[in-house]
């Protein structure tokens, strides 16, 4: 997938179409991101014991990954991501393959 847990996104589809936020989770068998407080939906719940009570709760729902475009840390701007090869190499001696910004053109993992 083109963003990880931790990087910031615009949502470029959508009812929260413009917003900004963070990736908390990550659903990658169904291509599926939570952002932190964006897509709200509210679940009817029922009380399920002493400690959960039950009532309408408010909770992040899933957004598609394809939904969501990737902040570049280093120019700030909204933009598509490739991968290439680095010539330092990993725990296993392959090359390091990492992300990059289109825009900008810099390196977006460390």
């Amino acid at each position: 997938m083109h963003v990880k847990t931790g990087d910031e996104v615009l949502i470029i589809a959508g009812k929260d179409k413009g917003r900004r936020g963070k990736v908390k989770r990550m659903i990658p068998s169904a291509s599926r991101v939570v952002i932190e407080g964006l897509n709200i939906v509210k679940r009817h719940m029922r009380a399920r014991g002493p400690g959960k009570p039950g009532g309408i709760i408010e909770m992040e729902a899933p957004l598609d990954a394809s939904n969501v475009m990737l902040i570049c840390p280093s120019c700030q701007r909204a933009s598509r991501t490739g991968k290439r090869f680095l010539e330092e190499t990993d725990h296993k001696g392959r090359p390091r393959k990492v992300r990059f910004c289109k825009a900008c053109d810099a390196t977006i993992d460390q």
